[in-house]
């Protein structure tokens, strides 16, 4: 397998799930600007030209990192990276999953955009951001994982996503469970391995 990726984007998730179901792959880092990697144009793999992209032994492409997480899960079930088909905490963890994507995820993109200005971004972060980290932080302060005790691929989701803050200037150090789902999370070797990879240093 191949995963296409961009250091510190949002296939960080996609790489530390694969690594905790102990699967062999290849990184290809793609660069942003000019659309290409080491192989050349990354629009031949990936038509819509976003990271990341998993590309299969047999040559299919998987896009998009929430369907990549689902694919890993159920591709290596034995590792439990999503509960039970049909069980209703399988519901419970997409829902975690569709709330990154869609809440965090989503809502961050906003404040990497240059075309917004810094005013706006402060009262987006302010008035968007803020209640949802305030919701994770609750979760999280009775929770160990978004799932309880049990690490899933919404918890590789989710740290990926709030590795992003800082670098945009979004202050989240008052969120104490989230501080400290962020250490408990970089305590695994996957997301240790997955760091190193990509070049990222915290903390």
């Amino acid at each position: 397998m191949k995963l296409y990726f961009s250091p510190g984007s949002c296939g960080l998730a996609s790489q530390i799930a694969l690594r905790e179901a102990g699967q062999a792959f290849e990184l290809i880092k793609v660069d942003f600007g000019t659309k290409t990697t080491a192989e050349g144009d990354y629009f031949e793999v990936n038509a819509k030209g976003f990271v990341p992209a998993l590309k299969l032994d047999d040559g299919d492409v998987l896009t998009e990192g929430a369907v990549i997480l689902q694919w890993i899960a159920d591709t290596y079930q034995g590792h439990k990276l999503l509960p039970v088909w049909g069980s209703r905490e399988r519901y419970k963890a997409l829902g975690w999953v569709n709330y990154v994507a869609t809440d965090l995820h989503r809502g961050m993109a906003t404040m990497f955009s240059p075309f917004i200005d810094s005013a706006s971004k402060i009262s987006f972060a302010e008035s968007h951001l803020a209640p949802r980290f305030e919701y994770v932080d609750g979760h999280l302060a009775r929770n160990e994982y978004l799932m309880g005790s049990q690490f899933t691929i919404a918890d590789a989701y989710l740290f990926n996503v709030l590795c992003w803050p800082p670098r945009v200037g979004v202050d989240i150090s008052g969120y104490a469970s989230i501080q400290a789902f962020m250490a408990r999370m970089e305590q695994r070797p996957s997301v240790r391995a997955a760091l190193e990879a990509e070049g990222i240093q915290r903390g």
